[in-house]
């Protein structure tokens, strides 16, 4: 059985295939099928306030070419997540309306508290019982911060602050100091050491580029602000032609390693674990527990 997510985030849009494999009651999701589309929604909302009728165009194409892909999988069933451009544009209820008309995909327009939750889902699976973690995941228009203890979360808040608002000066230097206070507030450097989670498109692309490493999944934050400092050394066409980073990956990841950053110096973390999880693979989880509740549901009522 295959099953899809598709994430509709501020910078870019994804669309995931995975295979439901049963190895003797022990489930995984073999991922058969990853596109990324270099979607850009945040531009457009992060200036104008509203999703431009171009925008609006070229989400419909996306959608529609994500439509046939899972056709051709034959996929049981799917969710479309969209988060923080979708969020705050004054016209997307507007879009999403149109869109579910033509194409007959519903969007659901989620809250930071549900996109975190949905991520947190399948990252605690990778978390120690005996250690802290604050996990920094960090879109094009918002960051989610949660904090764990014992596996267990204990609190979390989104911020307005995201790769794509920074690129475009968008950003409030209250949400900094928002972020930094709440940040202070839950976590005492001097109790307990604090291992820092990192997720989202940008911390995999900058852990890919470490030259030293912790463990398989983990790097220090030294090893973090030296990539951060060489790629900020090239210049944007540098960084595509000579990193061979992606034209939508080149301009933002500079700030989004600052995001990161910023979350480990003031929490007191040395350390950051790069499961190569997001939003996709929550959504994933969250379809296939579905799916299963709506079969049993029909079992019993038969």
């Amino acid at each position: 059985m295959k099953i899809a997510a598709i994430d509709i985030g501020s910078n870019a849009a994804r669309l995931q295939i995975s295979k439901v494999l049963d190895n003797e009651g022990v489930l995984t999701f073999k991922k058969v099928e990853y596109v990324r589309f270099p979607l850009r929604l945040g531009m457009d909302v992060f200036n104008t306030g509203s999703i431009s009728a171009e925008g609006e165009v070229r989400l419909y194409k996306m959608l529609h070419s994500f439509k046939l892909l899972m056709e051709l999988h034959e996929c049981k069933d799917y969710m479309i997540c969209a988060t923080s451009a979708m969020r705050e544009a004054s016209n997307s209820l507007d879009i999403v309306t149109r869109i579910e008309g033509q194409l007959d995909m519903k969007i659901q327009i989620i809250d930071g508290t549900k996109e975190a939750e949905l991520i947190n889902n399948v990252v605690v699976q990778s978390l120690a019982s005996d250690k802290n973690y604050l996990h920094v995941d960090v879109g094009g228009g918002s960051s989610e911060l949660n904090l764990y203890v014992n596996r267990a979360k204990v609190t979390s808040r989104s911020f307005k602050i995201g790769s794509v608002r920074l690129l475009e000066g968008k950003e409030q230097k209250s949400d900094w100091d928002k972020m930094k206070r709440w940040i202070l507030d839950n976590i005492d450097p001097n109790q307990s050491e604090l291992i820092a989670i990192g997720t989202g498109g940008n911390i995999n692309k900058l852990f890919n580029l470490s030259e030293t490493r912790l463990s398989p999944v983990s790097m220090d934050i030294k090893e973090l602000e030296r990539i951060k400092t060489h790629i900020a050394s090239y210049t944007l066409e540098d960084r595509i032609n000579k990193l061979q980073l992606n034209p939508d990956r080149a301009d933002v990841i500079v700030p989004a390693s600052e995001i990161y950053l910023s979350a480990m110096r003031w929490s007191g973390a040395k350390e950051i674990m790069v499961p190569d999880l997001g939003l996709k693979d929550g959504i994933i989880q969250y379809v296939y527990d579905r799916y299963l509740h709506r079969k049993r549901k029909k079992e019993t009522d038969l």
